[in-house]
């Protein structure tokens, strides 16, 4: 069955990861039926200055702006299975995690969980304080999945692009998308 996916981008650092995941995703169509994004004014902001340009609204996708709670998947009934909100900031995580639906990211994310789908935080901040980590501890006990964006090594990553890949292939697998990738210590 084909996914239809939520792609959520704040404006926590890390826009990379949001393009790669984009990227990526248009590479795996054939298993996808639907992706649609939403993203906040602040991760407009975030991937101009991070990555110098505004190839966002370059991908062929359904892009929905903050406030429009007209989109399918602010209801239930449009059956999307998956939202991954990348990255995911620190106060996203905070709404979403009490319940504040006041965009159409915590609105969509609410409604993933209430429908017990799949819902995937690629959270970007470090160190933590407390109240993030009880945030993600909410968060996971409601049935989301927090996925930090650190990289993995053994690939032995030689690029930039190919150290932030190794989060994206994790958030593929999450998805439940065939992929691939490397996996450790298959094929030796």
């Amino acid at each position: 069955m084909k996914k239809k996916i939520v792609v959520a981008i704040t404006g926590a650092s890390g826009a990379i990861y949001a393009r790669l995941l984009l990227e990526k995703l248009s590479q795996l169509k054939d298993q996808i039926q639907e992706v649609a994004v939403v993203m906040s004014d602040n991760a407009k902001d975030v991937w101009r200055f991070e990555l110098d340009n505004e190839d966002f609204s370059q991908y062929d996708y359904h892009f929905y702006t903050k406030n429009d709670f007209m989109a399918p998947f602010a209801s239930g009934s449009a059956r999307f299975d998956t939202m991954v909100v990348v990255p995911c900031s620190m106060g996203t995580l905070g709404r979403i995690a009490a319940g504040i639906s006041d965009d159409l990211i915590t609105r969509a994310a609410d409604v993933i969980l209430k429908e017990r789908r799949k819902l995937i935080l690629v959270a970007r901040d470090t160190p933590l304080n407390l109240i993030q980590i009880r945030n993600m501890e909410t968060v996971t006990e409601a049935g989301g999945i927090i996925c930090p964006a650190i990289p993995s090594y053994y690939s032995k990553p030689k690029t930039i692009e190919e150290l932030a890949m190794t989060v994206i292939n994790r958030v593929i697998d999450l998805i439940g998308l065939d992929n691939e990738s490397y996996r450790w210590n298959e094929g030796q």
